[in-house]
């Protein structure tokens, strides 16, 4: 940064995404949420550092060069739904243009009448109108250029799916379409050759809890640039309920719950408070939280083997980040919230 000032976007992300499963990372804006996402596809600043692992299969993504990243991981083994689709769509062609020659590149298919088939098959699996195709993307609603960004997102059919806000812009109805539809993915019910294949994965990055609810397996909660809740969404969004005090407000503040703001405003990555990042807006904070509490496991993962072949994983496994294997559950929290039945 400016004046050689450092700023931690991302730190101690230790996490995994198995195959068939979706994984929901939640968190207010700004909480570095995108960047990790941008980490895994190495398309980060140039002026950015990364460290640690993120192995897909065999390949470490944080060490693997540019060539690599963009003749066989970008579109054939991760798919990525952008934050802003708009912008990562080409202004002076069409989308029937781009989404033919992403069909035709990671396909295969040829033929002028088999790639206007498979272009217009690729539309309806995002619930593009076919009556669309031929506009460009300034002649798009925002919710119709997310919907395009999907729809070339899931055209390689690849094991991971990075999903960054895939329902912005989006009403209800089509919010629950668009990731119903990625959950089709993560089950393998949606190939084109409806095999049903197991071995996909998906991360979502989203603040649409409700959205997370309906499809996730596991819900990952980021602050401040760290991960401090992981857990399984049946728990997260039931009972107990999230453990730590963060997580747990984000749950108040829905319409449907409490409706009550989390007080305050998350610090600047760049001027993150010695100990809890979260401290200054937790009723519950001690002295105890000066010092920055570990992500402490409560359910432990058993180890999962990594392939070594270029495909999908045999294992359970489709994407880890760090070298041992991350706990099912875990919470970085010094007090946190413990169920009634654990305390009987």
């Amino acid at each position: 940064m400016p004046g050689g000032r450092v700023v931690a976007a991302v730190t101690d992300a230790h996490f995994d995404v198995a195959a068939g499963e979706c994984l929901a990372l939640v968190g207010e804006s700004g909480c570095g949420k995108s960047v990790l996402a941008s980490a895994l596809l190495g398309l980060v600043p140039a002026n950015a550092q990364t460290a640690g692992e993120a192995r897909l299969g065999d390949l470490d993504l944080l060490t693997a060069d540019e060539r690599t990243l963009a003749r066989t991981v970008r579109g054939r083994r991760i798919g990525l739904v952008p934050q802003s689709p708009a912008a990562h769509l080409t202004p002076v062609r069409t989308v029937r243009s781009q989404l033919a020659e992403t069909v035709a590149v990671l396909t295969g298919v040829r033929g002028r009448d088999a790639l206007d088939a498979a272009t217009r098959a690729a539309a309806a699996r995002a619930a593009f109108p076919e009556d669309h195709l031929d506009r460009h993307p300034h002649e798009l609603s925002g919710g119709l250029a997310q919907r395009a960004a999907t729809a070339l997102a899931l055209v390689g059919d690849a094991s991971l799916l990075v999903a960054d806000e895939p329902t912005t812009g989006l009403d209800r109805d089509l919010v629950d379409r668009t990731v119903d539809e990625l959950r089709r993915h993560v089950d393998g019910t949606d190939a084109p050759d409806d095999t049903g294949a197991p071995g996909r994965a998906l991360l979502m990055i989203t603040h649409d809890l409700e959205a997370a609810e309906r499809i996730a397996d596991r819900i990952a909660v980021m602050y401040a640039g760290r991960i401090v809740e992981l857990t399984d969404a049946g728990a997260f969004f039931g009972s107990p309920g999230p453990r730590h005090p963060y997580s747990r407000g984000l749950l108040q503040a829905l319409p449907d719950r409490a409706f009550t703001p989390i007080p305050g405003m998350p610090p600047e990555l760049g001027d993150l408070p010695d100990g809890c990042a979260f401290a200054a807006r937790c009723a519950w904070a001690t002295d105890a939280c000066g010092a920055v509490p570990e992500l402490t496991a409560t359910t432990p993962r058993a180890a999962v083997p990594v392939t070594t072949g270029g495909g999908l994983p045999t294992s359970a496994e489709a994407l880890r980040t760090g070298a041992a294997p991350p706990p099912a559950a875990a919470v970085a929290c010094h007090h946190p919230h413990v169920p009634e039945d654990i305390r009987a």
